[in-house]
């Protein structure tokens, strides 16, 4: 039968074998794989053509029975051919650039994008020859800075931090037209709010460390894609050696099964949380694509099924005054990462560009008095009333 829902999906999808008749995927702990006749042995390494399929591997390097379970189960979601996990989320991001850019290409890239995606760009990339152009999340500003050498197209959608929303049918036509790869990193929106795929894009990237594992105990990395597209990348990988561990492998599944249940509570807590901080007297902005007041509200109506659960907001503050309102908070954690089951929060300013100065914070738009809250599964009136006692003690 043909599964339609992707909460079906995320429980059944790539599950079809019940080894060893458990309910639930082993996990295979092996690094050699072994062939029980040199036949065997040949008529395998036939079928890959000398190359890695993700399929029957020789060894651990080259994938796992867990970890490709796994794979397919993200393929299923994200309505890709194939998917390629690897040890974390800038693992991924890392490994397709390799793959696919070399000395003389260009790349455009997002500005509002995860820091170190950014900064492997424009440091390494630049380094090895790769030309690269970072541009604001719009597709005027995309489509005027291709080249003739441009190869690559990267966005996020929606962004971090401030959760922009990219034209994605827009973007996919840039790349056919100009035969230009484009690739869209969806972590934030997760296959239950968007399958960038059906939009024309060619590669779509997750940290599935985040929503797709949802319990802050795993890193991971997902490529997805046609198998064509994802193959090069998985090459690579055989090479670089960043795989995924098989435990690691198990998690992700356990963690996958309940990935529809877990983002509804997470876009209905994230909304919740938007609508409440954007009425408060203390709070001067806040970003979050279910709002009308976000600027990509209506783009964000289309190809959105739901805002998700990250909100970022400024607070009426000085850097230190925000950051005692965040110490305040009782259930928000002070933590990197997002996604997971737990409410994080955190003052950028402080974690993620603590080493830049105000002035440069200010030229890529982070401010003293920015925050990002990732909602977790509690209940939207817990989360508010915490949100509440703890902006009651910013000085008016």
């Amino acid at each position: 039968m043909t599964i339609q829902h992707v909460s079906t999906l995320a429980v059944h999808a790539g599950e079809s074998n019940h080894s060893y008749h458990s309910v639930t995927m082993p996990v295979v702990h092996s690094a050699p794989f072994v062939f029980h006749t040199t036949a065997e042995l040949i008529s395998v390494m036939a079928q890959k053509g000398g190359g890695n399929n993700g399929e029957r591997v020789e060894y651990g390097r080259y994938g796992n029975p867990t970890v490709r379970t796994a794979e397919k189960k993200i393929a299923a979601l994200e309505g890709g051919e194939d998917a390629l996990l690897l040890s974390s989320g800038m693992a991924a991001v890392t490994t397709l650039f390799l793959a696919y850019l070399h000395p003389g290409d260009h790349l455009v890239i997002t500005n509002d994008v995860y820091r170190h995606s950014r900064l492997f760009s424009e440091n390494f990339l630049r380094q090895v020859g790769v030309q690269v152009t970072l541009v604001a999340p719009r597709v005027e500003a995309i489509a005027a800075a291709l080249r003739p050498t441009t190869k690559m197209i990267f966005s996020e959608t929606p962004t971090n931090p401030f959760l922009r929303v990219v034209d994605l049918a827009a973007v996919a036509a840039l790349g056919r037209d100009h035969d230009i790869l484009t690739v869209i990193d969806a972590t934030f929106a997760t296959p239950v709010n968007l399958q960038a795929l059906s939009y024309g894009i060619d590669l779509v990237l997750h940290s599935a460390t985040k929503y797709l594992a949802g319990h802050n105990d795993l890193l991971a990395g997902a490529v997805v894609g046609a198998a064509k597209r994802v193959q090069p990348v998985r090459a690579l990988q055989g090479s670089l050696g960043n795989t995924l561990s098989p435990g690691d492998g198990y998690l992700l599944l356990r963690g996958l099964k309940t990935l529809a249940l877990r983002v509804q509570r997470q876009n209905e807590n994230g909304l919740a949380v938007a609508r409440y901080l954007e009425q408060h007297p203390k709070i001067t902005t806040v970003f979050y694509p279910g709002l009308p007041s976000h600027p990509d509200y209506a783009l964000a109506q289309q190809q959105l099924r739901g805002g998700g659960g990250v909100v970022s907001f400024t607070v009426a503050a000085d850097l230190m005054e925000t950051a005692h309102f965040v110490d305040a908070l009782q259930l928000s954690a002070i933590a990197p990462s997002l996604g997971g089951v737990e409410s994080l929060v955190s003052q950028p300013a402080l974690l993620s560009y603590y080493n830049l100065t105000p002035v440069e914070r200010a030229e890529i738009g982070v401010s003293d008095n920015l925050v990002r809250f990732s909602a977790g599964i509690e209940e939207s009136d817990d989360l508010i009333a915490d949100f509440a006692q703890a902006l009651a003690k910013i000085p008016d």
